[in-house]
């Protein structure tokens, strides 16, 4: 059958819408034929989002973002996308707006929940947002930064009042004090190395000095404990006993108790005392200078003659 040239014409013109009816969708990401759920979410902010943006649930791409458009006069955008019937899941889901890399990008993931009343075309699902990486860096960052520009503020007025304080001289005696602690410090390092050549030139003279040190440490510990072997623990034990009995002697002494206390503290007993020496030596001198007074031996029965009074008799001299 041969076809005039109208219905080739025809059906060429039908063949092109069809081409670009298909061409549109393909490029919008969406078929005409499919049996998709369309969905929509609502967000104050959608953050760059592009229509054709794949829409995940656990990772898997299960469909796209068809459209965005305001939703009413308050700015809201309503996001329109469709996802396939592949997986179950209930109205009580939720759809996360997040960054899709580190230098930008938004997608759409659904977290599901099973528990409820099954989806439906054309429902609204709740939506969430997951702040991007600028965002939370801006958020942690900026009180860093105002305390940071608080500091240098807080520096920049010290070292004002700084300079304000530190006139030419301070800031020459200044100076000289860093120069001379930079002297101070290479001598302290001569000293040092000076220290550690004695050190180094001495070093068996000091390993001997030690060794001997230890020898008489050891020797001091026999000794101690030859000491304590020997009983000079009871020794001392002992003389603190002696020392004790003879702090009670002195101290009933001072009280005036027993012969040497009533000695030192009665002055009566002291002055008889004193008074019995002296006739006692007075007596021992006249019966040195006088004997016949007290003794008269007669062998022949000789009459004793009287006692005759010396002229100078030693009583009376030592009286005198």
């Amino acid at each position: 059958m041969k076809l005039s040239r109208e219905i080739k014409t025809g059906l060429i013109v039908i063949l092109g819408i069809l081409c670009v009816i298909l061409g549109y969708g393909f490029l919008k990401s969406s078929s005409f034929f499919d049996n998709n759920l369309t969905l929509y979410a609502v967000y104050q902010n959608v953050g760059g989002l592009q229509t054709g943006t794949t829409v995940s649930i656990n990772g898997k791409n299960v469909g796209t973002v068809n459209a965005i458009k305001f939703k009413d006069a308050s700015g809201k955008l309503l996001v329109t996308f469709s996802v396939n019937r592949d997986l179950a899941f209930t109205n009580s889901s939720t759809v996360e707006l997040y960054d899709t890399g580190l230098i930008g990008g938004k997608g759409l993931r659904i977290n599901p929940v099973f528990e409820g009343t099954p989806i439906a075309d054309k429902d609204t699902l709740s939506t969430t947002t997951k702040a991007s990486l600028s965002e939370v860096a801006d958020r942690k960052l900026s009180p860093i930064l105002e305390k940071f520009e608080s500091a240098l503020t807080d520096a920049d007025s010290v070292m004002l009042n700084v300079n304000a304080v530190l006139d030419k001289k301070a800031k020459r005696d200044l100076r000289q004090s860093i120069s001379d602690l930079s002297f101070l410090m290479a001598d302290l390092k001569g000293t040092a190395g000076s220290l550690n050549r004695l050190l180094k030139n001495n070093e068996s003279s000091l390993d001997n000095a030690l060794g001997n040190f230890e020898t008489l440490t050891d020797n001091f510990a026999k000794l101690s404990d030859s000491l304590n072997n020997a009983g000079l623990g009871r020794t001392l034990a002992s003389l603190e006993s002696t020392i004790s009995n003879l702090n009670q002697i002195m101290s009933k002494i001072e009280k005036g108790d027993g012969t040497l206390g009533k000695l030192m503290h009665d002055e009566a007993l002291y002055t008889n005392l004193n008074n019995a020496s002296r006739e006692l030596d007075l007596l021992l001198q006249d019966f040195r200078l006088n004997p016949k007074r007290y003794v008269n031996v007669s062998v022949f029965g000789k009459k004793q003659k009287e006692y005759e009074l010396p002229e100078e008799d030693p009583a009376e001299i030592i009286d005198n």
